[in-house]
C-alpha cells in the first residue's frame, strides 16, 4: 500500500507549484514570512491596488482596514508519533506562523492559571485542564472584516485553551 507515500508527494508537488507561481526559483532567494500566501486582493494597499501618490490621510475612512480575530477551541492536535520525522514544508511561509519561533515564544510565555468568578466559565476551566497528549488545543486566526480572508502569517495553534 503506497498511500502515504502517494500524500507526501501530492503535499511536495503542492509546495513546488506555490514555490513556481510566487517565482521563487531555489533556496537561495528564500522567501519570507507570509510570502507564499495571498492577501485579500480587495483590501487597500497601497502600491498593489492604491496608488502610492494618493493623501490616504483625507480619504482614511476608505481605506482603513479592518480586522478580524477568532480561534476554533475544538480543533485538537495530537503529539506526533515520531517528531524526529517531521518535515515543515512550508514553515511559516503561508498563513500559518513559523513552529519554532512561535515554540520558543510559548516556552519564553508564563503560564499563569486564571481564576474564574463565574461559576462555570468553560473558556478558563478548558485551558486549566492537563491535555498530555494534544500538542495543540485549538486554533487561531486574524482575517479582514470586511471580505473574510485570512491574513499570512497570522495563523497560530492554541496552547491549553486561549493561551
Amino acid at each position: 500500500n503506497r498511500y502515504r507515500e502517494l500524500l507526501r508527494l501530492a503535499r511536495q508537488w503542492r509546495v513546488l507549484k506555490l514555490l513556481k507561481w510566487n517565482a521563487f526559483q531555489d533556496e537561495t532567494e528564500r522567501s519570507s514570512p507570509g510570502d507564499l500566501a495571498l492577501f485579500c486582493a480587495a483590501c487597500p494597499q497601497p502600491g498593489i491596488n492604491v496608488d502610492p501618490d494618493v493623501d490616504l490621510d483625507e480619504l482614511v475612512w476608505k481605506y482603513t482596514r479592518t480586522v478580524v480575530m477568532d480561534g476554533n477551541f475544538k480543533a485538537e492536535h495530537m503529539h506526533e508519533k515520531r517528531p524526529d520525522d517531521q518535515v515543515w514544508l512550508m514553515d511559516g511561509r503561508g498563513f500559518m506562523v513559523a513552529h519554532p519561533p512561535y515554540q520558543e515564544y510559548l516556552k519564553a510565555t508564563p503560564h499563569i492559571t486564571e481564576k474564574s468568578a463565574c461559576h462555570n466559565h468553560r473558556a478558563i476551566s478548558q485551558a486549566n485542564v492537563s491535555r498530555g497528549k494534544l500538542s495543540a488545543t485549538g486554533i487561531g486566526a486574524t482575517a479582514c472584516a470586511r471580505h473574510g480572508c485570512f491574513y499570512p502569517h497570522s495563523v497560530v495553534d492554541f496552547q491549553k485553551g486561549e493561551r
